[in-house]
């Protein structure tokens, strides 16, 4: 059996490594791959393996960015530190999901599960996934003390950055860190209800209270939520930002 890990963390990687082995001498590793970019490319370019362990958080996102840009036929088994993150819902979408630190018995249960699918069974599997990560990758997943956090685009209120860390504010009044700059995020969100409205915010158009005009021609965004500091649109972006606001374009 081919296998391929998606996995960031060295340690985790290599343990992982060891307990397929133990469990198969024969399985084959093809890669180890730490990054969402390099499991695009990775998959683009050799032949799918039999199996893909796939950490949910990598080094440059989450894992689910990796089915926005292609399709992996292939079963999945994905894993993660956070515990406490919709597991029910990965249980029934992939062929398994296990916890960290991985557990030899856990992985054995995972094999002796896609051993028992018929070819049908697997690729009905492999649809579920596809369709259920390409249903996540519509919000984000945020990072917070032992868990994952699920948001979607209506429940964002604004992202801040200061420097150099990245924050997004919910509109019931959470604070999270999020590991992904602004351009980065504006890139994901649609654009017809987020804005950029200078260097440090992103704002959602469910979170405009009401528009202020100051000095100079600026406008100041008031919104329903507690800000960090004033959103301040230059003179400059005005006519965009009306445009956008009233056309959504």
């Amino acid at each position: 059996m081919n296998v391929l890990i998606v996995e960031d963390e060295t340690a985790a990687a290599t343990n992982l490594k060891a307990l397929l082995l133990q469990i198969d001498p024969s399985i084959r590793i093809e890669a180890v791959i730490e990054t969402v970019v390099e499991t695009v490319r990775w998959v683009k370019d050799n032949p799918l393996p039999d199996l893909i362990f796939m950490d949910i958080h990598l080094a440059d996102g989450q894992a689910f960015m990796i089915f926005e840009q292609i399709d992996i036929e292939c079963p999945i088994v994905f894993t993660t530190a956070y515990d406490r993150y919709a597991l029910d819902a990965f249980k029934v979408n992939s062929i398994d999901y296990i916890l960290k630190p991985i557990k030899k018995e856990e992985l054995r249960r995972a094999f002796d599960k896609l051993r028992r699918l018929s070819a049908p069974q697997v690729a009905e599997y492999v649809e579920q996934t596809n369709r259920f990560v390409t249903s996540r990758s519509r919000g984000f997943l945020i990072p917070f003390r032992d868990k994952l956090v699920p948001l979607t685009p209506e429940e964002i209120a604004y992202f801040h950055t200061s420097d150099e860390r990245v924050s997004v504010a919910t509109l019931d009044g959470r604070t999270l860190p999020v590991d992904r700059s602004l351009d980065t995020l504006m890139g994901q969100l649609p654009a017809a209800d987020f804005y950029r409205a200078n260097r440090q915010f992103i704002v959602s158009r469910r979170a405009i209270a009401d528009l202020s005009v100051w000095f100079g021609s600026r406008l100041t965004l008031n919104l329903c939520v507690k800000t960090p500091e004033r959103i301040v649109i230059s003179k400059a972006r005005v006519p965009e930002f009306k445009r956008w606001f009233l056309e959504g374009v």
